[in-house]
């Protein structure tokens, strides 16, 4: 399986904050059948100044810690880029941190506050399609507003937006109504991928096994096969298993 959203990377935002932390969750990825975790910090102007040349670096040194843990695990840079005019910004400079490509399309992992979706979001969206970026939406299931109303979904898929569920919400880590909106975004085929934005041991672990047989029950294991690995493996160019 391959995880596309994690957090793992030590001291950088809000998930693992140091080098031990980082390796205990690299080993449980491991454990769970993951072999290529994307580290996607948040990028989030104002509050996570992360670019994507100074984060590099950061990957290349937890790429050596792994080795010499003898932890087998393959990592890749990405980022999770907050929604607003900063980030835009960022792009023209180059400072993104880009999940892959597809079709010629820069694959983005893009994140909304967690209480709205904020006012032009679909007009983003398409401007991001106009730069040749296809974002890839963090955790809809998790936003308040999506929650509430599931199908203003519809307009963002519309403007060329794909959807990642976290592995957690599909199992009911976080709460029932994330579990029923993570449901219907599985039947309605609006699911891209699956992934575990972990952010540590307890609470919130890099499991995306329970993501996949849990979305397995609702669509299929071979719809749910297609979300944990060739879809995460098209997006970073890797041959699929």
């Amino acid at each position: 399986m391959i995880d596309l959203h994690s957090h793992l990377l030590p001291g950088v935002d809000d998930g693992a904050q140091t080098l031990e932390d980082s390796l205990a969750l690299a080993r449980m990825a491991v454990e769970d059948g993951i072999r290529v975790s994307v580290l996607t910090p948040h990028v989030h102007p104002g509050r996570y100044g992360n670019v994507r040349s100074e984060l590099l670096p950061r990957l290349l040194s937890f790429q050596e810690a792994l080795a010499a843990a003898g932890i087998p695990l393959q990592l890749r840079l990405g980022g999770e880029v907050r929604l607003g005019i900063e980030s835009l910004e960022l792009l023209l400079e180059d400072e993104i941190p880009f999940l892959g490509e597809v079709d010629g399309y820069r694959v983005m992992l893009l994140e909304f506050p967690h209480q709205t979706i904020p006012v032009g979001s679909q007009q983003f969206i398409e401007k991001l399609g106009q730069l040749k970026v296809r974002p890839l939406l963090a955790h809809p299931e998790r936003n308040k507003a999506i929650m509430a109303q599931p199908d203003r979904l519809v307009g963002l898929l519309e403007a060329g937006c794909w959807l990642q569920l976290t592995a957690g919400s599909i199992a009911g880590r976080f709460g029932e109504v994330s579990q029923q909106v993570a449901g219907l975004i599985l039947k309605n085929g609006w699911a891209h991928v699956i992934a575990t934005d972990a952010h540590n041991l307890q609470h919130r672990p890099p499991r995306l096994r329970e993501g996949f047989l849990a979305a397995a029950n609702i669509v299929g294991e071979s719809a749910a096969w297609q979300m944990v690995s060739q879809r995460p493996a098209e997006i970073l160019g890797l041959p699929c298993n």
